[in-house]
């Protein structure tokens, strides 16, 4: 049965039909202009078509009717669902050396901008005329259809792959006589099914393939969300070309590109693919099922650092003069939103020089050379996989780099730097093998909107960690290494189960910290139940000011990693700019994993929470995949009433705060580290309450020195008083330093600033609105609920000296508020 795509304004269509044909490998080959704002250039799709990877299984042939003259409905005899084998992340790293690129030669600009935007569509083809048919009982033409917006596309082509040099070994034949479609579909199918310790060798072909002529154009159209090629006689899948070239650039407003200036003043471009991903970025396949390996070329002016999301360090080869280029690959199939990349004037952090135990333990270790002796069996599809190397499994701290603007070179020396190589370890310590072979780090420009986000071998953080203690750097960067597990190696198969990528990184980050810190088991558990108040708080607020619909964790229920039966589906919300900044799948998801852990013991929770990466690693999951093993795995004394219908109907299918999280809130005492909070807002409550002139004999309150988490959780306790005097207020200022603290606390002191009107620290809300965008949103509606013609003076000045620069999501909510 069909799922159609029957979306509402906020959700997110995935387009391309992936259950007829998939993209295995992605080549791109691309010119970043900071001038015209653009990446311009090529990208070259090897596929392989559904139809033959399900002969080899036993399948069926896929079939396709036309519905209408508007889109196409692909329909197969039974249901299609997405297998859970397919990989997501994992990685080697590896020397790759200089395949041979030629350049891109120039691009057909005869044919007009294929974007949705052009009414005119290119290569002749009438927007939305034509349809298709996979089956072999019509005349209708496969239609290829790919996730993509904000592009100009200028050109579709077949590339000729039979002409490459060496290619003949594909073929079983010494020399090709006579090249047809079939051939080159064959020669790509045997390319893209070499044995994974041929994976060298695969890429030098891609490579060579991805430079081949062209040996015909195809027809192709946009529409909103998506680029559709087809080639006239093609009727199937398995007839339709293996490997094409797009000739494309991205637009300067492109969703999925954010081109702006770092905190040195200098020009730079980041991809943020939330919430399009990357179909702003190039054309691919975004459902999640759709794992491809990649390499990519960027080329740049030489004064550039190109970062991406690669397993090699990448190093520039200088071009003509003043230009350079950057190469980076990825042996491993992951989902084509994963793909990340940052160009600009970076600066790299070096750790001070290592002893030899330490270089011993980052030694980097390429497929190729390590031994692959296999270490238990993997659940994935063959590839170079380090969880079957021994040696990988035993690399507590892998290579790492670290990179930010010029300006922030100290605050990274001070506070990030000296934190990387203690949160690996600890998280190596309670997960094991690390996914990834190495791991670039970079500080983000102030208009970055979350503080942190992880990619394969690429973590982006916000400059706002920076600042105060190292805390809130800590527990951020451990939450990003987290994703390198739970969002990356493993992945949800459908996109609206976001808790099982951010409430187990949120759940983790605790505990990596707290073994980063090397603190006592009580002194680690007061850490993190203090953590667990706050959170506790937050989801409160969270309950109150979102709709009840977006609650919800599995918010398709039963439906949930269903497709239609070409491989289309919708990602729920996906399009609402609200989402972005809505923290109640990392907080209902955080609450049920704590409240498993503590229902089996940690000791039990965390051994299963092992063997779970282990057996799924490379893999895509539903929420019922991770809860059957876990309930397997449980003696029957400690399941009690837990099953996954209850948890399901509980924690994941419910708005609201589940019932037992609301039970187990009600029934515990408060930790040591809470209590010395409350007993630090009386005596603050005691000062305010106090007359201007105090009586001489009146002794001065004495005030304890307080953790961050503890001095956030003082600050709300005091934005619940109706009033505080400015007297008060300054005094508050004074004792805590609060305008240095970190940006959670002073995000709290920014909400006393606005509630009690406390006009002489105006300047630290501006401070923070402008610094700290990352988390400033909220302090809007803050500043225009109020009332006050002077505090929405503040927050509309603000936001003209931020809007430019400004996140997409970020400021179209701002906006909403103030105008």
């Amino acid at each position: 049965m069909d799922v159609k795509l029957e979306t509402s304004w906020d959700d997110l269509p995935l387009m391309a039909n992936t259950s007829h044909i998939l993209v295995k490998h992605y080549v791109l080959d691309l010119d970043v202009d900071f001038e015209s704002q653009i990446f311009e250039g090529t990208i070259v799709l090897f596929f392989e078509s559904r139809n033959r990877l399900e002969k080899q299984s036993g399948s069926t042939k896929e079939t396709c009717r036309s519905e209408s003259n508007e889109a196409c409905r692909f329909s197969t005899p039974e249901p299609c669902h997405s297998p859970v084998t397919d990989t997501r992340t994992s990685s080697s790293k590896t020397g790759y050396n200089d395949f041979a690129i030629c350049g891109k030669g120039e691009k057909d600009t005869s044919g007009k901008d294929g974007n949705h935007d052009n009414p005119e569509q290119a290569s002749g083809i009438s927007s939305s005329k034509y349809c298709c048919d996979t089956g072999n009982h019509g005349s209708e033409d496969f239609l290829l259809v790919l996730d993509c917006c904000d592009l100009s596309v200028f050109k579709v082509e077949e590339v000729d792959v039979a002409v490459v040099p060496g290619i003949e070994t594909f073929t079983g034949s010494s020399q090709i006589a006579f090249v047809s479609e079939e051939l080159r579909n064959q020669i790509v199918h045997e390319l893209v099914t070499l044995p994974a310790d041929r994976w060298r060798e695969q890429f030098d072909y891609y490579a060579h393939c991805s430079q081949a002529p062209g040996c015909g154009e195809l027809l192709f159209d946009t529409d909103t969300w998506s680029l559709r090629i087809r080639k006239t006689g093609a009727q199937t899948a398995t007839d339709f070309p293996h490997a094409i070239r797009i000739w494309y650039s991205t637009k300067p407003q492109g969703r999925s590109v954010t081109w702006t200036s770092d905190q040195s003043g200098r020009p730079c471009v980041y991809t943020m693919g939330s919430p399009v991903n990357n179909r702003a970025l190039f054309p691919c396949q975004e459902p999640p099922v759709a794992m491809s390996t990649w390499q990519a070329t960027v080329g740049a002016a030489a004064s550039f650092v190109v970062l991406m999301s690669g397993e090699n360090p990448a190093k520039p080869t200088q071009l003509r003069e003043g230009r350079a280029s950057w190469h980076y690959y990825v042996t491993m199939p992951m989902p084509a939103s994963t793909f990340t990349i940052a160009v600009g004037s970076w600066a790299e952090m070096k750790p001070e020089i290592c002893s030899s135990e330490d270089l011993a333990a980052e030694t980097s270790l390429t497929p190729s050379e390590a031994d692959f002796r296999c270490v238990g069996v993997c659940g994935h599809m063959e590839y170079p996989c380090r969880f079957q190397n021994p040696s990988a499994t035993t690399q507590e701290v892998i290579p790492h780099r670290v990179f930010a603007p010029v300006c922030l070179q100290g605050a990274c020396y001070e506070t990030l730097l000296p934190l990387v190589r203690p949160c690996l370890s600890a998280a190596h310590s309670v997960l094991g093998t690390h996914p990834f072979s190495r791991l670039d780090i970079l500080v983000v420009p102030a208009n970055f909107p979350s503080l942190g986000m992880a990619s394969p071998h690429i973590i982006f953080l916000s400059q706002s960690v920076l600042i105060g203690m190292n805390h809130l750097c800590g527990t951020r960067l451990c939450h990003e290494i987290a994703h390198a597990w739970f969002g990356l190696a493993i992945g949800a198969r459908d996109w609206t189960e976001e808790w099982l990528s951010e409430g187990f990184a949120t759940h983790l980050e605790d505990v990596f910290w707290a073994k980063a810190q090397q603190l006592a088991p009580h002194e680690a558990w007061e850490q993190q139940e203090l953590k667990a108040d706050l959170r506790w708080r937050c989801l409160q607020d969270e309950v109150r000011n979102y709709p009840e619909e977006m609650q919800v964790l599995r918010p398709n229920k039963e439906k949930t990693g269903h497709v239609s039966d070409s491989g289309s589906s919708v990602i729920k919300h996906g399009l609402n700019p609200e989402k972005v900044f809505m923290q109640v799948h990392y907080l209902k998801g955080y609450f049920l994993l704590r409240f498993l852990a503590q229902r089996l013991g940690d000791d039990t929770y965390f051994a299963f929470l092992r063997k779970f990466v282990h057996t799924f690693h490379g893999q895509l999951i539903l929420s019922q995949d991770f809860l059957q093993m876990l309930l397997e795995n449980i003696p029957e004394e400690k399941r009690l009433d837990l099953s996954v219908e209850n948890i399901f109907r509980d924690w994941l299918e419910s708005s609201g705060i589940p019932q037992p999280l609301q039970t187990e809130r009600q029934a515990r005492a408060e930790c040591g580290l809470a209590r010395r909070v409350g007993a630090e807002v009386h005596k603050w409550i005691r000062v305010s309450r106090r007359p201007q002139k105090r009586k001489r004999r009146e002794t001065e309150e004495v005030f304890e020195k307080l953790l961050p988490d503890q001095l956030v959780l003082l600050l709300e306790h005091l934005l619940e008083q109706k009033t505080l005097n400015p007297r008060t207020l300054q005094s508050l200022e004074r004792t805590y330093q609060l305008s240095q603290q970190d940006a959670e606390v002073r995000h709290r002191w920014c909400e006393l600033i606005v509630k009690h009107k406390y006009t002489k620290a105006y300047k630290d809300v501006e401070r923070f609105l402008q610094e700290d965008q990352a988390m400033g949103i909220y302090l809007y509606g803050e500043l225009m609920v109020s009332e006050d013609a002077r505090q929405q003076q503040v927050a509309r000045r603000c936001f003209e000296l931020t809007k430019e620069q400004m996140d997409r999501s970020s400021a179209q909510v701002v906006a909403e508020m103030l105008f």
